[in-house]
C-alpha cells in the first residue's frame, strides 16, 4: 500500500497514537468472558482542560454533554472524553471519570471555594449489547474510574481493548485504533477511533481495507491483497457483506466513535469543524457510513500548546485530521483479535497481513 500524494509531507508522531498530542492521556478498562465483552476508554485533557468540539452524524447516537460543545454555549473547555461500550447503559461510565476528576479538584469552577467544580466530561457509546452473552453486562461508573486510573501518556494500546472490546465492523471484529501526524509547521494532529460499524471496512471486490491507501510512507507497506480463496470464503460466510447490504452479519445496531486532537490553539467553532472533518476520514474507511443504525460521533480537542493557525495552516490541519482518522480505523481493524465468536481481519485474511508489522 502506498501513501496518497499530498502538498505537505506529514509524518507519524513518535508513537503514532493519540498521546503524541502532548498533555493527553488515554486509559482503557474492559471485561471479557463470563458473559462480558465490553469496555470503556477515557481521553484525559490537561488539568486546565482543552477546547472541545463534536459532530454527530449517525442516525442512532448515544451521547452525553454534547450540547455544551456548541460554539454558542458557555463552557469552552472539557476535562475528559469518555468512549464506552454498553449502548445508552454505558453512559454511566462517565460518572466514574467525573468523580475522579472532582476528587482531584479538576473541573469548571461553580463555587466560591477551591474544589467547588463540575468536571466537563462529554461522551459517546457504541452498541455492543449481548455480544459477550449477557445482555445486561454493561459498563458502569466503576469502568470509567478504572479507565481513568489506567490513563497514561504512553503509546495507546490498540485492538480488542477498552471501548473496542466488544466492537464489530461489517461482521469482523473491530477495536480501538489510533494514528498521528506531525505537520510541516511542527504541529501535531492525532485520532483515536472505536471501530464498530454497520458498514464494512473491507472492499468486497479485493479484500483490502478501504483506508489503507491513505497510510503515510511505510505505514501499511507490508499489507497485501488477500488470496482469492480467502476472499471467497469470507464472502460466503458473510464476514465481509457487500457494501450495499447496509448491515453487518445481520446485526442491526453498531456505531463508530472517536476523538481527533491537536496541540494547536483552536476556537470552539474551529474544533467543531475539526470534528466534522474527522467524519470525512471515517467515510473513507467505512462503507456505508452514518447509517440510521449507527450513532457515529467524533469529538475534537485542542490543547493550545501551539499558537492558533492562519487560514492556510488551519486548512492543512483539517486535511491531516481526515487522514489520521482514516488511518486510525485501519489500525483498529489490524490490531483487533477475535472474541465473542467474531473473527478479526487478520484471522480471515492471513495472507494480507503476513508481511505487515506496525512501524
Amino acid at each position: 500500500m502506498t501513501a496518497s500524494p499530498s502538498a505537505s509531507s506529514p509524518r507519524p508522531g513518535p508513537t503514532n497514537t493519540l498521546t503524541d498530542v502532548a498533555g493527553l492521556r488515554v486509559g482503557h478498562h474492559h471485561r471479557v468472558g463470563g458473559g462480558w465483552l465490553t469496555g470503556t476508554t477515557v481521553v484525559l485533557a490537561p488539568p486546565d482542560g482543552a477546547v472541545g468540539g463534536v459532530d454527530v452524524r449517525g442516525g442512532g447516537p448515544g451521547t452525553r454533554e454534547t450540547d455544551l460543545l456548541d460554539p454558542r454555549n458557555l463552557v469552552e473547555r472539557v476535562h475528559a472524553i469518555v468512549l464506552s461500550g454498553g449502548s445508552a447503559y454505558g453512559l454511566a461510565a462517565a460518572t466514574g471519570v467525573m468523580e475522579r476528576l472532582a476528587d482531584a479538584g479538576i473541573g469548571f469552577p461553580v463555587g466560591a471555594e477551591q474544589g467547588q467544580v463540575v468536571p466537563i466530561v462529554p461522551g459517546a457509546v457504541i452498541f455492543d449489547l449481548g455480544r459477550g452473552g449477557d445482555f445486561r453486562a454493561t459498563p458502569g461508573a466503576e469502568f470509567g474510574a478504572a479507565a481513568y486510573d489506567a490513563a497514561s501518556d504512553g503509546p495507546v494500546p490498540l485492538g480488542t481493548v477498552g471501548a473496542g472490546a466488544g466492537a464489530v465492523a461489517g461482521g469482523l471484529k473491530g477495536g480501538v485504533g489510533s494514528a498521528s501526524a506531525m505537520l510541516d509547521d511542527g504541529s501535531t494532529v492525532a485520532a483515536l477511533a472505536v471501530v464498530n460499524a454497520v458498514g464494512s471496512t473491507v472492499d468486497p471486490a479485493s479484500g483490502e481495507l478501504y483506508g489503507a491507501r491513505f497510510g503515510l510512507p511505510g505505514e501499511f507497506d507490508g499489507l497485501r491483497v488477500p488470496d482469492e480463496a480467502e476472499r471467497a470464503a469470507a464472502l460466503a460466510a458473510s464476514e465481509v457483506p457487500a457494501a450495499a447490504a447496509g448491515r453487518g452479519a445481520g446485526e442491526p445496531f453498531h456505531t463508530t466513535i472517536g476523538v481527533v486532537a491537536t496541540d494547536v490553539a483552536l476556537t470552539k467553532a474551529q474544533c467543531q469543524k475539526l470534528a466534522g472533518i474527522g467524519h470525512d476520514g471515517m467515510a473513507r474507511a467505512i462503507r456505508p457510513v452514518h447509517s440510521m443504525f449507527d450513532g457515529d460521533t467524533v469529538f475534537a480537542l485542542a490543547t493550545g500548546e501551539r499558537p492558533g493557525p492562519d487560514p492556510a495552516a488551519f486548512n492543512a490541519l483539517l486535511a491531516a485530521a481526515a487522514d489520521v482518522f482514516t488511518r486510525a480505523v485501519v489500525h483498529g481493524m489490524l490490531a483487533a483479535t477475535g472474541a465473542g465468536g467474531y473473527r478479526a481481519y487478520a484471522d480471515v485474511f492471513p495472507s494480507a497481513v503476513r508481511a505487515w508489522r506496525r512501524p
